[in-house]
């Protein structure tokens, strides 16, 4: 019996799995998926499970079922991959593999920000997304929100605050000249005029010194808060930036062109964790996870597997709340209703697949 494991059920493992399923995996090939949620979880809408205007229940799908395919629910201790051997916490014994995928996303980046770590929330899992609702949630009138960083993550935590609890004082702190330095200026005009519309406070070249559990200081000014959320920049899992293989300038794994580890060629990874030329997305992670499952199935079943294809990405959406949005479409940088109809659309295929 041949061992395939998967680490996390992600967008990348999600798609590796469903497709080694549907495409004709040998009879003598078993799976393993490795995850610590028992169900795999729509990460692009973490933003609303924060602010608390959807129940994370609306993010989560069941994994299928299937008879080559076993799961264990857990966090992974280590990966040892000189071994073919995976640790899980609580198991008694290592989960052995002759092939592995690593998919296991990525987690917040702090910079070595005294008290980020401690005192701010954060939305790379649905727990801390849950944990993040809870304290917005229990704010009383006028209560204080700074949301660090305005990359995609930080303007959709953002508006959606805003549009859940309009009797919050929320502010978002930029470190560039203007939010959303990847897209078009358009968009970023676009997006500062809805949060200065809707009386969100943007803080352009911010420089947050240290956080405490009731404040930030940013430039030299401290201010009072009562929550604090992190979308500053992200790193690949600790597990993975632990692992003796070659890594680019962000701690991501270099591949080859088959997105084989070059020193270990029967460990594949995918996603937030791989070295890429694109920025991470769930679009990215699941392209590469069908690239990837294509792989596999060549080689298990003994045949040559093709070259991966360039990846071209659609473009990239977001959400101003329920009713309004940005993104790039069609190459065009699109704004207002559209694009927000789009990215629900978007969600609806991802559950129906």
């Amino acid at each position: 019996m041949r061992r395939l494991v998967i680490l996390g059920g992600g967008y990348g493992g999600i798609k590796i799995l469903n497709k080694l399923l549907d495409g004709g995996l040998p009879g003598d090939v078993h799976i393993t998926l490795v995850d610590r949620n028992p169900y795999h979880s729509l990460k692009t809408e973490f933003y609303a499970i924060a602010a608390g205007t959807k129940a994370d229940r609306e993010v989560r799908m069941e994994f299928p079922e299937h008879e080559q395919v076993d799961y264990v629910y857990g966090e992974i201790e280590k990966i040892d991959v000189d071994g073919k051997r995976i640790f899980v916490q609580g198991l008694t014994e290592a989960i052995l593999y002759h092939y592995l995928v690593i998919g296991l996303g990525c987690e917040d980046n702090y910079h070595g920000i005294e008290g980020a770590a401690e005192f701010t929330e954060s939305v790379q899992t649905i727990s801390r997304a849950r944990h993040g609702s809870v304290a917005v949630g229990d704010l009383k009138a006028y209560g204080k929100v700074a949301i660090v960083g305005a990359g995609l993550s930080g303007i959709e935590v953002a508006s959606e605050i805003r549009e859940s609890r309009p009797d919050l004082n929320v502010r978002l702190l930029d470190r560039g000249e203007t939010v959303l330095s990847a897209f078009n200026s358009k968009i970023q005009n676009y997006v500062e005029e809805w949060f200065a519309k809707n009386d969100v406070e943007v803080i352009h070249k911010a420089n947050v010194e240290y956080v405490e559990k009731d404040g930030v200081c940013n430039n030299g000014v401290c201010f009072v808060n009562d929550v604090t959320i992190w979308t500053a920049g992200v790193q690949p899992n600790y597990l993975v930036r632990e692992l003796p293989f070659a890594k680019d300038r962000q701690n991501k794994i270099v591949l080859n062109d088959y997105y084989q580890v070059p020193s270990h060629p029967t460990v594949y990874v995918v996603g937030d964790c791989a070295s890429s030329i694109h920025s991470p997305s769930a679009q990215l992670a699941g392209q590469q996870g069908e690239q990837v499952a294509d792989v596999l199935l060549a080689l298990l079943n003994d045949n040559a597997p093709e070259r991966p294809k360039e990846i071209k990405l659609k473009g990239a959406l977001g959400s101003l709340g329920k009713s309004d949005g940005f993104g790039n479409m069609l190459q065009q940088p699109v704004t207002g209703l559209l694009p927000r109809l789009a990215k629900s659309g978007v969600l609806w295929l991802n559950k129906r697949h």
